[in-house]
């Protein structure tokens, strides 16, 4: 990664996350409700029995209720699980969804781990982003995670980012390891992007 890339990537990330930060709790959870909608609305579109979800963050728009949602509907949802050497775990979604501190700190579900090849079988995959933009490059935190297991699937289900309104922006900076989303979801609308992939 050139250091411009990685610089203007940096700023970047400081800048939504203090703006992430100053949000109130009332807008939060405005948007959490529109996540669940706009995330019912694609599941039903995709025809998709089995998705990857993550769980936000408290300063993250709002997953938590999709993803208990949709347990309750009898959509098999698998939830991440960082791993040291960069790869995600996954386990299964249930009702009761036990939660304690990933590797870095952020929530994770506890329960039977699955491996990183489990998510091969989702119909539809939804991860967090900074920031999209209107080509489809997602700008993530940091860490590759996401980047990585789009990057080594077979047959990659459609993908879509979760961010705020405020977060699709014109053009990101981009490196040749980023992988492009398919869509973006926010609170008030979901956009399919038609040459990001494939």
């Amino acid at each position: 990664m050139s250091d411009a890339i990685a610089d203007a990537k940096r700023a970047l990330r400081a800048e939504l996350r203090e703006r992430r930060n100053m949000r109130s709790e009332q807008a939060r959870a405005e948007a959490a409700a529109g996540i669940r909608e706009q995330l019912d609305a694609l599941v039903e579109r995709h025809g998709a029995r089995s998705v990857s979800c993550f769980l936000s963050t408290s300063i993250e728009p709002g997953t938590r209720e999709f993803v208990e949602g949709a347990v309750a509907r009898g959509i098999r949802v698998l939830l991440p699980i960082t791993r040291k050497d960069g790869l995600l775990d996954w386990t299964v979604a249930d009702p009761e969804l036990d939660i304690a501190d990933g590797l870095f700190g952020q929530p994770e579900p506890v329960g039977e781990l699955l491996g990183p090849i489990a998510v091969n079988d989702v119909d539809l995959m939804i991860i967090p982003a900074a920031a999209v933009d209107e080509s489809g490059t997602r700008l993530g935190w940091g860490r590759g995670f996401f980047d990585k297991t789009i990057g080594s699937m077979e047959r990659c289900p459609p993908v879509y980012a979760v961010v705020y309104d405020s977060e699709v922006l014109d053009e990101l900076p981009r490196d040749l390891h980023d992988q492009p989303v398919d869509g973006v979801v926010t609170p008030t609308r979901t956009m399919t992007f038609t040459s990001a992939r494939r």
